[in-house]
């Protein structure tokens, strides 16, 4: 059963009659009087509540994502600056779009709606009027478009909106384009805000890498507010996750475009998995019929495999019980970059223990560390797990530094040269995961691992792989190849290894 949500309440606290200079409580309540084909659909309640509350809240950071054709930039691009307008003339409003062809059309849409509405009580200045630029006669505010990339010096803007800044899967799948995008945003856009000036971003997700993606990792403080409004219902009751429309598990929004459940089902189809999760729930990748199971297919351990003691300093070690048996293996293995920096990767340390044919992750470190710091936290996890003499390092980029630096301090450094892509590699090992192989601790026993299984839920369109990365390395020694040296499986399972171009390290 629907029940309203926390924005449609939001919203119908505000009425005409206390509005400000404007007649219409919402964009939404402006679009209706001054268009008659506007289609209002509860989505768009509660995207215009999360408007008005971003316009009436000083310095106030929105980001809005929803299936593409049901009404989001038209609200966003073309409804709110006219009702922005309507409340404060004097607001210098910059719209920008993936290309300047579409800033032009948002520009001409929201001119055309003042020209053609006198009732909206605003006028264009004569002097000032092109479809890119133009101002309110008789104040200091307007509108300028521009594509993102263009220049906006000298541009003050009391209010920011950018309508979908990633124009398709091509530009979305480019990091030179994201990072471009990025880039603008750091260097251009952010830089002409004026203070207080609310910023919103209206966009179909392509990427999880995406501006938004971005701004959501990278600048937390500013305090983005996210609203995803998935085209289908997907929350888990069960975790206490509520749907903000109210809807049931796999139900469908009511569309704007008027789409059945049928119609529904079939673009859910024809669209396939990446991008259904992508452009349609806002969530760049599958949450399942990736490279590796879902999270809930995972096998996993509650009770720690481990004793724990204190070293003659106070400090926490680890041992396992049975190691040195023919059936126990207890590995560290490394995934190293070193920049120390919000955008780059992260330094991935994992312990892993083998029993037979089973491989349990007992513990995780991931943090983005310069060099120096890396090196404690090798020396730190090899204090901790004394038992974990094997220390498997990738011998590329960053690895051949750290063993050389390390090789007089720490015993066991392993060199391991990749072989194949990283996705040839984590292929290599997902079969053992999907198998019950893989047995990975509770969130309880060691909270990184909800990392570990995010990276493998978004795999091979994550962000971030380091622990995909640390994790198929230790796989491939630890399992992968004894069961090849075993013989345990039989020979068309090697002519699959190598139609895949999997990788299987030598011994």
């Amino acid at each position: 059963m629907a029940f309203p949500s926390k924005w449609a309440l939001v919203a119908d606290q505000f009425d005409p009659e206390s509005s400000g200079g404007s007649r219409w409580a919402t964009p939404g309540a402006l679009a209706r009087a001054t268009n008659p084909k506007t289609v209002q659909t509860p989505a768009l309640d509660i995207i215009d509540a999360a408007l008005v509350e971003a316009f009436n809240t000083p310095d106030s950071r929105l980001i809005i994502s929803m299936a593409p054709q049901e009404g989001k930039s038209v609200r966003v691009a073309n409804d709110f600056p006219v009702w922005c307008l309507t409340r404060n003339p004097d607001l210098r409003i910059v719209t920008a779009s993936y290309g300047q062809s579409l800033a032009n059309r948002n520009g001409r849409a929201v001119r055309n709606r003042i020209l053609n509405h006198p009732e909206i009580g605003l006028q264009i200045a004569n002097d000032n009027g092109s479809v890119s630029e133009w101002t309110v006669a008789g104040h200091e505010g307007g509108m300028f478009s521009v594509g993102v990339g263009a220049g906006v010096t000298g541009r003050p803007a009391d209010l920011l909106i950018i309508d979908d800044p990633i124009k398709d899967r091509k530009e979305a799948d480019s990091e030179l384009q994201r990072d471009t995008v990025w880039d603008w945003w750091t260097d251009a856009a952010s830089a002409r805000l004026a203070p207080g000036a609310p910023v919103v971003i209206i966009l179909t997700r392509w990427h999880q890498d995406d501006l938004a993606g971005r701004l959501i990792e990278r600048d937390p403080e500013a305090g983005w507010k996210v609203i995803n409004i998935p085209a289908q219902a997907d929350h888990r009751p069960e975790r206490g996750e509520v749907d903000l429309l109210g809807r049931e598990p796999g139900e469908y929004m009511v569309s704007a475009r008027g789409r059945t459940w049928k119609q529904w089902e079939q673009r859910r189809k024809q669209a396939g998995a990446r991008t259904w999760a992508s452009l349609y729930q806002g969530r760049p990748s599958p949450d399942s019929g990736g490279v590796f199971p879902p999270e809930e297919q995972w096998e996993r351990y509650s009770s720690p495999l481990w004793e724990t003691s204190y070293d003659a300093e106070g400090k926490l070690v680890c041992r396992i019980p049975g190691i040195g048996r023919d059936d126990h293996e207890l590995v560290q293995s490394w995934d190293l970059t070193f920049k120390d920096s919000k955008g780059s990767d992260y330094v991935v340390g994992q312990v892993w223990l083998r029993v037979g044919y089973t491989a349990y992750l007992l513990y995780q470190v991931r943090e983005r560390l310069n060099f120096s710091a890396t090196l404690r936290a090798i020396k730190e996890v090899s204090r901790m797990w004394p038992q974990a003499i094997a220390k498997f390092i990738e011998d590329k980029a960053n690895g051949p530094a750290v063993i050389n630096t390390l090789q007089q301090q720490v015993i066991g450094l392993i060199p391991i040269e990749p072989e194949g892509s990283k996705y040839a590699r984590a292929s290599a090992v997902s079969p053992l995961t999907e198998s019950g192989n893989v047995v990975l601790p509770t969130a309880e026993l060691v909270p990184g691992v909800t990392q570990l299984l995010e990276e493998a839920k978004n795999f091979p369109n994550s962000s971030h792989d380091d622990t995909i990365d640390a994790m198929s390395q230790a796989l491939n020694r630890l399992l992968l190849r004894p069961i090849l040296d075993d013989n345990i499986i039989e020979d068309d399972v090697y002519d699959i290894i190598n139609e895949q171009g999997w990788s299987v390290s030598p011994v």
